[in-house]
């Protein structure tokens, strides 16, 4: 190497210096700068994790009581509804007696006429007077 290329060489070296140094900050600055991002993110992502979980919790409580209170008024509606089914069943059945009662009568009334009518005929087939209309 000749005089000039070490010159040269020289020169270039001093250049660079500031330029490696300069080099070197701004990677040490932009791996600090990763790294932040990084931790940012990480509790960001820890706060939507926890917010997640409340939003779960307070749904499940929820779910659980509308769920009960569900099942309370479907137990309370059963209830009355087999109240009414009773009442309705136990009308209906003295209905029917009272209509059956009412059958009974009308059936033994007309079985006392007709056989009344039927021992007037006879009476009349036989020759017997007619007893007196009765008032």
């Amino acid at each position: 190497m000749n005089v000039r290329h070490l010159a040269l060489a020289a020169a270039l070296s001093v250049l660079a210096l500031p330029l490696y140094a300069q080099v070197k900050q701004d990677t040490k600055d932009a791996g600090h700068e990763t790294k932040n991002a990084a931790v940012d993110a990480g509790h960001a992502t820890k706060t939507a994790a926890v917010k997640t979980g409340h939003g779960t919790k307070k749904v499940y409580h929820k779910t659980t009581h509308g769920t009960s209170v569900a099942a309370h008024k479907t137990a309370h509606g059963t209830t009355v509804a087999a109240h009414k089914t009773g009442d309705v069943a136990k009308d209906a059945g003295h209905d029917t007696k009272v209509g059956a009662e009412d059958v009974g009568h009308g059936t033994k009334v007309a079985a006392k006429d007709t056989a009344h009518e039927t021992h007037k005929i006879g009476d009349k087939i036989a020759g017997k007077p007619a007893p007196p209309p009765q008032q």
